[in-house]
């Protein structure tokens, strides 16, 4: 049995001991305490549940799935991959209870491996972030312009989509900007209207049409219209749709200076976001594909988005827009968390003198406790990554790669530094026991072997306007922090000494901990 079952649930260790102070805990790795502590465990765990928002994630990559192996990679390539980042998740939550700030993986590895692996650790984590922004985002921009089109004729143009994606951002970065109390609320509701959502989508898309595919079609049909004829290499690049929707789930680590009992609290967060999503999503991607009534239909829809031609097709008019509504708010839910999470991750980095202009981004408003410049600075460039969209049709599921090549190496990096110095690594209260080991080594293979699969190009043949620009994104950001890095970085970039002797418990128990 590992530790993770043995936590009380009266706020105290396994060995029965009070647990310390948070601000102590923060103390000790040596920041003062400067944002205000707000969320509980549920809070948590539901930033990290809507920013991997299944029907975000699903939905979006949904129509990338059908071309790309189609229902049978879509299916057992979410089991799969599911399964594999529950090793992946478990590693970065037990690094997470060991060091709860809210720069999250390169805090962890610079401890554990120094400046360097902390620095582009770092880059690489901010990468992704942003990434996700844009991709979340984007995709909630495309949904609305689908609902636009079936109310009132509208027609979707790249502009247009355009002026509807810096609108959302625009309203992400003002709930952000109120503090991390609405932000926690708005996560706590975003979990019930996501399971809600999917139970409704995946009820009436099985009691209302008339017809549904057999069980062979949802689970063996493979199709492919990428250009490629490699059965194999068509399956694997599939898998971007699961691993796309499954990451994010470090917005638990990320948050951890605004939650209470954080060692314990965000890393049960993380797992238990992939955990629930896993589920969800599983029935969400049935309960569609079973209801699929023309495939080439689908594929060629004048909405611009499969999904949404489920809906039509299935329900009608009337039915298709109140789903996609539904849809459309789970969306909004999700990149309010990852604006929240990203921001955190902005304002630790120029905390630690990371960024150019630091000493900037890293102010927080007196009056709401939030990191107010680092908001701003995520939305703006979400904005910049997602302007090639006007001009490319690939640019949208280059900013979804760039999601996952970023922010996924960043999750194995403090994992695989953990396991190198596993004989000094000094645990939190949250962690594997003996299973740390031969978790950690799953963790950081797999993520290998997706970081290469998704900088491979994706369509056939290449071009201009299929070349997958993700490897470039990451070369680029990689150059750039190395440029920087030898301009300011070495210089500028510094984590505070960590305090010599560990936090004494507390005297009173903390009832928020799981």
């Amino acid at each position: 049995m590992t530790r993770t079952r043995q936590l009380r649930r009266d706020g105290r260790t396994p060995s029965g001991s009070p647990a310390p102070d948070d601000h102590d805990v923060l103390r000790t790795l040596g920041y003062t305490p400067v944002l205000k502590r707000r969320m509980g465990p549920f809070a948590n765990f539901a930033s990290s549940f809507s920013v991997i928002s299944v029907l975000s994630g699903c939905l979006t990559l949904y129509g990338f799935g059908l071309a790309t192996g189609g229902p049978a990679v879509m299916m057992w390539g979410w089991i799969g991959v599911g399964i594999m980042v529950m090793f992946v998740g478990a590693g970065l939550a037990e690094v997470t209870s060991a060091y709860p700030t809210s720069g999250a993986l390169y805090f962890m590895a610079d401890r554990l491996g120094g400046k360097r692996w902390g620095w582009y650790t770092g880059w690489l984590n901010l990468l992704g972030l942003l990434g996700a922004i844009a991709g979340i985002d984007y995709g909630c921009a495309l949904f609305a312009g689908a609902f636009a089109g079936l109310q009132w004729g509208f027609e979707p143009t790249p502009g247009s989509l355009m002026v509807i994606y810096v609108c959302v951002l625009a309203l992400h970065a003002a709930l952000n900007l109120f503090g991390v109390r609405l932000v926690g609320i708005l996560n706590s509701v975003s979990v019930w209207w996501h399971l809600a959502g999917v139970a409704l989508i995946v009820g009436v898309l099985w009691l209302v049409p008339s017809r549904h595919q057999p069980v062979s079609f949802v689970f063996t049909t493979f199709v492919n219209e990428t250009g490629w004829h490699s059965t194999l290499y068509v399956a694997l690049i599939g898998l971007l749709l699961a691993q796309y929707t499954f990451s994010g789930y470090d917005a638990s680590a990320h948050l951890s200076e605004e939650t209470t009992g954080a060692q314990v609290n965000a890393a049960c967060g993380i797992v238990r976001a992939i955990r629930w999503s896993w589920v969800a999503g599983f029935v969400l991607l049935a309960g569609l594909t079973f209801a699929i009534q023309d495939y080439a239909g689908v594929r060629n829809t004048p909405t611009g988005v499969p999904p949404a031609q489920i809906f039509l097709d299935a329900l009608g008019v009337s039915g298709a827009k109140a789903l996609l509504l539904v849809v459309i708010v789970a969306q909004l839910f999700c990149g309010n968390a990852e604006v929240a999470a990203t921001s955190r991750m902005v304002f630790a980095f120029s905390r630690d003198g990371a960024l150019p202009g630091s000493a900037w981004w890293r102010h927080v408003s007196p009056r709401t406790g939030t990191p107010t410049r680092a908001v701003l600075l995520s939305v703006a460039v979400a904005l910049v990554l997602a302007l090639p969209s006007l001009y490319s049709s690939a640019a949208y599921a280059a900013v979804t790669s760039i999601n996952v090549i970023g922010i996924t190496p960043a999750y194995a990096i403090p994992i695989y530094l953990r396991l190198r110095h596993r004989h000094s690594f000094r645990p939190g209260p949250w962690n594997l026991g003996r299973w740390g080991v031969p978790v950690g080594w799953v963790a950081v293979v797999w993520v290998a072997f997706v970081t290469v699969l998704f900088c491979l190009p994706q369509s056939a043949p290449i071009s201009l306007a299929t070349f997958n620009y993700a490897p470039v994104a990451l070369l680029l950001v990689l150059s750039l922090a190395t440029a920087w890095w030898a301009v300011s970085g070495r210089r500028t970039y510094e984590l505070p000494p960590a305090a010599t002797e560990p936090p004494a418990p507390r005297q009173d128990v903390d009832r928020t901990a799981p």
